[in-house]
């Protein structure tokens, strides 16, 4: 049994990653607590780390690139070598420094390599448990999303601890690992606390909009290496009749020009394209919108937490707490559809009566801290 105060070794590739585990690492520093931050490299986390608050990282992997992801939306050698290599290098860190847990969040290579890294299956006489924080999270295709629902299972067969986030996940990961001596413990999901933290962080330093505005989030793998799906997509933000705001990723942009679409946004006048915000204010415009438009996965989460209508440009969802909601919609990227969703939307034609977050209450990164030092 771990002891209180045990030393916790916190895996982060990505910046979503370090969103959801912040909570649990400012949780630590509040209570003087050591331990161990180790950043593959696989996203920049350049201003990170201070915009939220935490210490840098003990150990960097390999160098993060000066672009906001590595991979540019393709899996090939080099992603392959790097995640190969990622593995044993994760391997090394986690033997040279002994903690009680390693603890990886979602659902990225990152994750994937974190998981093996600290297997047993590499490391037979290890005495650190293995953690997967997010876990069971499943959409039920391998390409939808891909490789991040191939991450997800990987991650999960390796750990020995699964940190469910809902009913569903907990579902799940009893169904597939009920012949595996795994511990599978539901404790709600980080980001309602990411959420609410950056968000009253984010009040001191920003103020609303003056008139209504829907937010857009496009940079799905599946979405952006189509370009049927990117022309649906397209059709369906140009049916927006308020103010769009659309912050827009690096390969997302560089598709759209690829692809010739960007002067199709041009023609509608509502939609003001920007560069990439930070968490911070991206929170603060989410948690002020009158409605979402969006194929990425936290902002589905995001969207229970303030409860924000979410228009999911996806065929499928990992994430199926947020439909039962209310206030998520699965489109299937069926445009006549999406766009009568958003018309609806707009002349207030929808009602949408309260609930209670899947994904669980503030305070619950604290109680997973409380139930790792308990184990």
């Amino acid at each position: 049994m771990a002891k209180s105060g045990s030393l916790i070794a916190i895996v982060i590739g990505t910046k979503a990653e370090l969103i959801k585990c912040m909570p649990l690492m400012i949780e630590l520093q509040n209570q003087k607590r050591k331990y161990l931050f180790i950043h593959t490299g696989q996203h920049s986390l350049k201003n990170a780390c201070e915009e939220f608050g935490i210490k840098r990282p003990d150990y960097v992997l390999s160098v993060a690139p000066e672009k906001n992801t590595k991979f540019w939306s393709k899996i090939n050698k080099n992603s392959l070598s790097w995640f190969l290599g990622m593995i044993f290098k994760i391997r090394k860190v986690v033997n040279k420094t002994s903690p009680d847990y390693v603890v990886y969040h979602g659902d990225t290579m990152s994750t994937a390599a974190a998981a093996i890294g600290s297997s047993k299956a590499l490391n037979p006489n290890k005495t650190w448990s293995s953690v997967h924080l997010e876990a069971g999270l499943r959409s039920g295709s391998l390409f939808e999303p891909f490789p991040e629902e191939i991450s997800r299972k990987i991650s999960d067969r390796f750990s020995d601890i699964l940190l469910a986030v809902s009913d569903f996940t907990e579902h799940n990961l009893r169904r597939e690992q009920k012949n595996r001596k795994k511990k599978i413990i539901q404790t709600g999901n980080t980001i309602v606390d990411s959420a609410l933290i950056t968000y009253n962080n984010a009040k001191k330093e920003y103020k609303k909009e003056k008139n209504k505005y829907a937010l857009i989030n496009v940079h799905r793998h599946e979405n952006l290496r189509d370009i049927g799906r990117m022309r649906k997509i397209i059709g369906i933000v140009r049916g927006i009749g308020i103010r769009a705001i659309w912050p827009v990723h690096d390969n997302t942009a560089k598709f759209l020009r690829d692809y010739g679409l960007m002067k199709e946004i041009e023609k509608n006048k509502n939609i003001e394209m920007t560069p990439l915000k930070n968490y911070k204010n991206f929170i603060f415009l989410l948690a002020n919108s009158e409605y979402l438009i969006a194929d990425g996965g936290s902002i589905q989460e995001e969207s229970l937490v303030f409860g924000k209508p979410c228009i999911i440009l996806r065929k499928k969802t990992e994430r199926p707490e947020g439909l039962g909601s209310g206030i998520n919609f699965l489109t299937g990227l069926n445009v006549s559809r999406t766009k009568a969703l958003i018309k609806d939307i707009e002349g207030g034609k929808l009602k949408f009566r309260g609930f209670e977050n899947p994904y669980g209450k503030k305070g619950l990164s604290k109680n997973i801290i409380k139930i790792l030092d308990g184990i």
